[in-house]
């Protein structure tokens, strides 16, 4: 049994309707025994409108809308990408900077980065805890740095995975094996913080 404050961590929201984050999450958390629901599942999600300036004030604007909806403890990401040539643009709107699709996301920074000789980014991950009191007990700020690259690299993973190559390897997220990225990622590491929290609740 995992209790946080008085409130049971047995069964948590993925304040998501994104799918890919989902299984990710889903792969990370597997070995609490924690029963995961997915947002995107329910039959009135949400569609929060991610008005924060930073990752962490997206993060918990969906954590805490996505609480209360369910009457559940829920967990809620925000990321994107920073890169440091673009004045660390485009952060928290990576994922609709360069219109509604990841193709088009890449597409702009493909073109943004053409003429530019520093590659330095890093993907930001934010991950936030809320219950449905509206109580915000628990979040962390991770990043995986790297470099991008002037072309698409590999089919994997979403986003700009393929695009992405983190610091000590030669191939992009794109390219990598899942469980590979599951041990690098900023999402790995927001989650990896996450579950060892969680260890220190079990009883």
């Amino acid at each position: 049994m995992i209790v946080m404050d008085g409130v049971s961590l047995q069964k948590l929201v993925i304040a998501s309707g994104n799918r890919h984050k989902y299984e990710e999450f889903r792969a990370l958390l597997a070995p609490l025994g924690i029963e995961l629901i997915f947002g995107g599942d329910y039959e009135r999600p949400l569609n929060v409108e991610e008005t924060g300036a930073t990752f962490l004030e997206n993060a918990a604007l969906k954590a805490c809308a996505w609480a209360k909806h369910t009457g559940l403890p829920a967990v809620s990401d925000d990321s994107g990408i920073e890169v440091r040539a673009l004045n660390w643009r485009p952060g928290i709107y990576s994922s609709r900077v360069g219109g509604e699709d990841d193709e088009a996301c890449r597409q702009w920074l493909i073109a943004n980065m053409a003429d530019k000789s520093d590659r330095f980014a890093r993907y930001a991950a934010a991950l936030v805890l809320a219950f449905p009191d509206g109580r915000v007990p628990w979040q962390t700020l991770v990043y995986c740095n790297g470099r991008v690259v002037q072309e698409k690299r590999g089919g994997n993973g979403f986003g700009y995975d393929p695009l992405f190559i983190p610091e000590g390897y030669d191939l992009t997220f794109g390219q990598l094996p899942a469980e590979t990225k599951a041990k690098l990622s900023h999402r790995a590491k927001a989650s990896q913080a996450f579950i060892e929290m969680l260890h220190g609740l079990k009883n």
